[in-house]
């Protein structure tokens, strides 16, 4: 299919794969977008920017790229600067049209509604979008895709009139009549205010005194605050909505001088402020912010999980802010036919972004109209790789999941070991990214579809770095289809997911593919030098472990169903390597945390775990997310047959009681390239499993009682 992608200051139509259905969600087959001129123009202006002034913007990105130089070399800091100049956006937030395919728990849409959507995040200018259901609504019957297209832009303005809490009689100001402003104007004539509507286009003033704004005021006619003044006999407004998009301060102090005594100034649009007290601290004035379509918006359980708020509770969510603009849009409310400046064909987007670049002529608002094809768009493109392969001794590979990790971990290791992999394909949840990256590491096709990669008979394994939840369901099928694996730890969130890999291998998994969980410390040069020190030891060992870990807001989602909190997600690291070292099985299990004071902290997130081992040796992971980040992140000490060992955040290691060359490396050096050496290796048949497959169970089991010995929920 067709999407509007932005990259360096110019925008672009891209062939992407269409995106699934999934749970909570529905596609819709796009008849019409609305372009956001204030929005859009500032984001593809944005990434025209060259990097050094982007940089004088925004000093901490600075910091932060010199501390990646300075702890990863140069290398590294090369490959994140060429990924931001190089980087492609998707772009566009409000749009109609109609369902084609519902996914699991969406009870109240179905194939074929006609509805109108919003969400910068999802909503884009593309031939097919998968919306959450909270942010789709239906489009009344009377109600054309074109006027419905914008019902994220009137959201908006709905939510500034909401926050502004108007009565009938008071006068309001708009200052601004962009779309926003017109829309704002025609809502408070809705609510029986009077009309005052400021700018600095007499041709918008005039069309919003057409549509039955009040008054219209221009900066050249005398002082705007002083016009007003006039209008409300001296009095001032009882209240002002902001509209307006500058960065000039100015604005935010024109409205306060606007005001009458104890009124009120909503903020919509997107202006400087830098604020002065004396413009508001005497009139005791009310200033509020309207956030976007209203309640729910930047909330993740509303947005994306689908809980919607009680409306006992909370009377106008965005779902029913947008429900109701398409209301007063049917009724006759609203009106607009005179607002829709132009309609540009998909095809014709660079005419349609060059009209709004600037000048007297810009149009108010413009809409993208979409041909619906009779065949839904395919899940798979096919791209132009940047080098083909024909050497059997190299695997080739698919990559399922393209998130963070992946795109600074996985995929620049694969792309620098060109000898042991070929990047077949790169599966994503999101069209716009499997392209993107599929297009940045020469993968031969993309897809959001996993069962493309399994149905590929020239995919040898999968590399899966999806949420976790998705791992052990993902891992299972990819192994049932043939495909070695090698999965992001954790290997599995529930018992059950484990139970089948189990089951899966039986007794003897000579004849089954390779499964590599992603214990990668394991295969660090710290961990292997390590090893190969207590290989000969007489004694069980003591080991000591502490992570600090960092802080995660509890809302986010490694602690919910997605991730299976940070013991799982993460603790099970230490508890392959705890099994590494040791070589033995664990024997018994002992693990405790903190109650936090305040709901800051989760106990989760904050406990002891000891393990006895078969072979004698203790071992002990002290993980925490109280300290702070400034501090290295772990450390880990071996006191075994007079030695001490001890490493520092895989940059280190120090050994006490005998003579070792010393080791330190620039950057950490937690062993995911030599991981993907090792799975390359075990492949082709030039050594055994990389991790042998009762120890990765163990970590991963362990990983289970220690959470039943938190108390947490299985």
């Amino acid at each position: 299919m067709k999407q509007v992608m932005v990259s360096g200051g110019a925008v672009r139509l891209n062939e992407v794969p269409v995106p699934l259905a999934e749970p909570g969600t529905v596609l819709i087959a796009m008849d019409h977008s609305c372009i956001s001129i204030g929005t859009e123009m500032s984001g593809i202006r944005a990434s025209g920017v060259p990097l050094w002034k982007r940089a004088l913007r925004q000093p901490q990105n600075v910091k932060t790229a010199f501390e990646i130089a300075v702890a990863d070399g140069p290398a590294a800091f090369r490959r994140i600067v060429h990924d931001q100049l190089s980087l492609e956006s998707p772009i566009g937030y409000s749009g109609a049209g109609v369902i084609i395919e519902v996914g699991d728990g969406v009870e109240d849409f179905a194939r074929g509604d006609r509805v109108a959507c919003a969400g910068a995040q999802c909503a884009f200018h593309a031939e097919v979008v998968r919306v959450p259901k909270n942010l789709v609504v239906r489009i009344p019957d009377n109600v054309g895709f074109e006027a419905a297209s914008s019902v994220a832009l009137g959201a908006i303005a709905l939510q500034g009139i909401r926050r502004a809490a108007p009565t009938l009689g008071e006068t309001f100001v708009v200052l601004g009549l962009g779309i926003l402003g017109q829309l704002t104007a025609q809502l408070l004539r809705a609510n029986g205010c009077r009309v005052i509507g400021v700018d600095l286009d007499r041709e918008r003033i005039a069309l919003a005194e057409s549509q039955g704004m009040n008054w219209g005021v221009h900066p050249d006619d005398g002082e705007d605050v002083l016009q007003v003044a006039r209008i409300t006999g001296g009095t001032g407004a009882d209240g002002v909505i902001i509209t307006a998009a500058s960065p000039s301060d100015a604005i935010v102090s024109t409205a306060f001088r606007m005001c009458r005594r104890k009124a009120r100034v909503v903020l919509v649009g997107d202006v400087g402020l830098a604020l002065q007290r004396a413009d508001f601290y005497a009139k005791e004035l009310d200033f509020l912010i309207s956030t976007s379509y209203g309640p729910g918006r930047y909330d993740t359980g509303y947005e994306e999980t689908g809980l919607d708020y009680p409306l006992a509770y909370v009377r106008w969510t965005e779902g029913r802010n947008m429900s109701e603009y398409l209301r007063l849009i049917a009724d006759g409310t609203l009106d607009l036919k005179a607002l829709i400046t132009a309609v540009h064909p998909l095809a014709d987007i660079a005419a349609a972004y060059r009209s709004l670049q600037g000048g007297a002529d810009r149009p108010l608002m413009v809409l993208l109209s979409y041909s619906r094809a009779e065949q839904a768009p395919a899940r798979r493109v096919n791209l132009a790789p940047l080098a083909a392969t024909s050497d059997a001794r190299v695997v080739r590979v698919a990559l399922v999941g393209a998130g963070g990790f992946a795109k600074s971990m996985h995929l620049p290791n694969l792309a620098r070991l060109k000898g042991d992999f070929h990047l077949r394909a790169v599966v994503s949840r999101s069209g716009h990214n499997a392209a993107y990256m599929g297009k940045r590491y020469g993968a031969d096709y993309c897809t959001t579809d996993f069962r493309e990669v399994l149905a590929d008979k020239n995919i040898d394994a999968v590399i899966i770095t999806t949420r976790h939840d998705l791992h052990g369901r993902m891992a299972l099928e990819a192994l049932q289809a043939g495909k070695h694996v090698l999965v992001e730890k954790p290997l599995a969130l529930r018992e059950s997911e484990l139970a089948a890999i189990v089951d899966f291998y039986g007794n003897d998994r000579s004849a089954r593919p390779i499964l590599l969980t992603g214990f990668n410390r394991r295969f660090s040069p710290y961990a292997q030098r390590i090893g190969a020190l207590v290989a000969g030891r007489s004694n069980p060992m003591i080991i000591n472990y502490r992570m600090n870990a960092g802080y995660i807001p509890l809302d986010h989602w490694v602690h919910g169903p997605e991730g299976g909190g940070r013991n799982r997600g993460e603790a099970c690291h230490i508890y392959d390597l705890f099994t590494f070292l040791t070589g033995a099985k664990v024997s018994q299990v002992h693990a405790l945390s903190i109650r936090p004071a305040t709901a800051y902290y989760a106990a989760s997130d904050n406990f002891v775990a000891t393990l006895s081992f078969e072979d004698g040796s203790v071992a002990t992971l002290t993980y925490t997310a109280l300290g702070c980040t400034d501090h290295p992140k772990e450390r880990m000490e071996v006191f075994v047959d007079g030695l001490v060992i001890s490493l520092h955040d895989y940059r280190s290691l120090e050994v006490a009681g005998v003579r070792q060359k010393p080791l330190a490396t620039r950057a950490t050096a937690k062993g995911q390239s030599e991981e993907l050496v090792a799975f390359a290796r075990s492949i082709r048949g030039e050594a055994g499993w990389p991790i042998a497959l009762w120890q990765q169970l163990q970590a991963t089991q362990l990983s289970f009682e220690v959470d039943r010995l938190l108390g947490q929920p299985n």
